[in-house]
């Protein structure tokens, strides 16, 4: 089996907080795919982040039904999502893949439990607000079109983390993105296929054909994430470009080029902005170091960036590799890593739902 986590180093980012003596009662929290990678990891960070929980209830389908999962110093048994009642819950985070979110999601919102949902399902829909709080946190107040608010796909949210702050200084034409995403993005049968694969390699009679993915990923690439459509492009890309159009501003032409690595955790993206207006490479630096969720480690030096080894565990979007684009006329470059499962994930539906409790609904 593989490991699902490596060596962990945690960045302090402040949770939830309203002024002395105005605490009420906290938040009665779902988690449902509480068994899974992503699961797991928001009952995790909302511990983590001391979230306002006055009751916490983990979800999961029938046959992980009695499973035992952690929160904080206390250990959860897993309900049973298709009986569950979600009247008089305040939150729901939502970790269950699109088609589980169909029917469930809408009968959450309907009990008036506010959804924040980790699938694509509701990503593109206008009447769901698709958030990544560093970027645009006001439109956490769209939620009450459907109670429902979409957290965006993994290798978007912590590209947008860096861009906005830049887009905001010199208005952004065109970024051209190529993805080196961990195999932790297709699930956990898809980090024991690595894992599986790379054992094989070296102990006969262990090997392990593909199954996950159409081609190996044991010391391979695979450049090809989600469905291929009509116009060549994977849905992956689709992805990044229609989420950063939504989230950042719909006059940004995207290009994204999205592979698969054999990494566990944490996802890469090496960026090229084109701006409006002419940005020098150390103005772009000192942006991207007081912008919120971000950490710039930029050394000209051998080991002076960070790689996916590195940011697993932590809050941040780090940045890198900060320099001036010669081939066009306003042009920078980046180097872009953040944990998938946190970033990506997790630690965004949990910052949607401190957005949401700071900005609306007032408890905690």
């Amino acid at each position: 089996m593989a490991p699902l986590f490596l060596a962990r180093r945690f960045l302090y980012v402040p949770p939830i907080h309203h002024p002395k003596g105005t605490r009420t009662m906290g938040y009665k929290v779902v988690v449902a795919g509480a068994t899974g990678n992503v699961g797991r990891e928001m009952l995790n960070i909302l511990a983590e982040r001391q979230f306002p929980v006055d009751e916490i209830a983990a979800l999961a389908s029938r046959r992980s039904l009695g499973t035992e999962c952690s929160f904080g110093d206390k250990t959860l048994t897993t309900q049973d999502l298709d009986t569950f009642d979600f009247t008089g819950w305040d939150i729901a985070l939502f970790a269950i893949g699109s088609e589980a979110t169909e029917k469930y999601a809408p009968k959450a919102a309907k009990a008036g439990c506010v959804v924040i949902d980790n699938s694509s399902l509701y990503r593109y829909d206008p009447d769901v607000p698709l958030v990544v709080p560093e970027v645009n946190p006001e439109a956490v107040d769209g939620y009450a079109k459907k109670n429902i608010i979409a957290n965006p796909n993994c290798s978007t949210a912590q590209m947008v983390v860096a861009l906005k702050p830049l887009h905001d200084r010199a208005r952004i034409k065109r970024v051209v993105v190529s993805t080196y995403q961990s195999v932790s993005g297709s699930g956990k049968d898809a980090m024991d296929e690595l894992w599986d694969q790379t054992k094989g390699m070296y102990v006969p009679g262990q090997e392990k054909e593909p199954d996950v993915y159409p081609k190996q990923i044991a010391f391979n690439v695979i450049p090809h994430i989600d469905k291929f459509m009509e116009d060549g492009s994977t849905k992956e890309e689709w992805k990044m470009v229609a989420e950063t159009k939504k989230i950042v501003d719909p006059k940004i032409k995207v290009t994204a080029t999205c592979v698969r690595v054999p990494v566990f955790v944490g996802h890469s993206e090496a960026i090229n902005i084109e701006f409006e207006d002419f940005l020098d490479e150390d103005e772009a630096r000192d942006i991207l170091r007081e912008a919120p969720g971000i950490l710039v480690v930029d050394k000209r030096e051998d080991g002076g960036y960070v790689t996916p080894v590195e940011c697993v565990g932590d809050y941040a979007t780090f940045i890198s590799r900060i320099r001036q684009d010669s081939t066009i006329e306003n042009g920078i470059n980046l180097w872009c890593v953040s944990d998938n499962l946190r970033k990506g994930a997790a630690l965004n539906a949990v910052q949607i739902a401190e957005t949401l409790g700071n900005r609306v609904l007032q408890k905690g």
